[in-house]
């Protein structure tokens, strides 16, 4: 009752009754396997999708970005660091700092020691800065200034005005 390529559980042509219930489970089973194996939602290996042209891909224009205007009221902080003395261009922090023109520098003393704030070419000399103290300074000209600690001459800065 077996030919190749046919079941017998499943040929209709016998009239078997019985046995076609059975193939609806066979074939509802197989069904449903189907489907839950094709039924994944991400596909776990995706193929590329193949494209003789690559499409056009559109560029950002870049919108002009407004210029700060300088306000005669900037202010802008340095920290003297803990343990400033041992160091050189990171003693003061941030290290340089841009402030517009008019705007104003403040340098706050955070060390346990004494510092000053004195430009290199003599434009301005804070004194000592004790600890815990602070020194400012508003630049009314664009320029870069560049300064260090009179006691610590090894401590140096930038200030870039605008």
């Amino acid at each position: 009752m077996y030919e190749f390529g046919r079941s017998y559980l499943c040929d209709s042509s016998t009239g078997r009754t019985k046995h076609m219930s059975a193939c609806r489970i066979i074939a509802t089973i197989f069904l449903s396997s189907l489907l839950l194996a094709c039924g994944s939602s991400s596909p776990s290996n995706p193929s590329p999708t193949p494209s003789s042209v690559p499409s056009p891909v559109a560029s950002p224009v870049p919108s002009p970005v407004p210029s700060p205007t300088p306000s005669s009221n900037a202010r802008a902080g340095v920290s003297i660091l803990r343990g400033a003395s041992l160091l050189t261009t990171t003693a003061f922090a941030p290290n340089p700092i841009a402030v517009p023109v008019g705007g104003t520098v403040t340098w706050m003393n955070n060390d346990n020691v004494a510092h000053t704030s004195t430009a290199d070419g003599g434009a301005w000399n804070s004194g000592s800065i004790a600890p815990g103290a602070s020194f400012s300074r508003t630049f009314a000209s664009a320029g870069t200034f560049q300064y260090h600690c009179a006691i610590h001459p090894g401590m140096v800065g930038t200030v870039n005005v605008q």
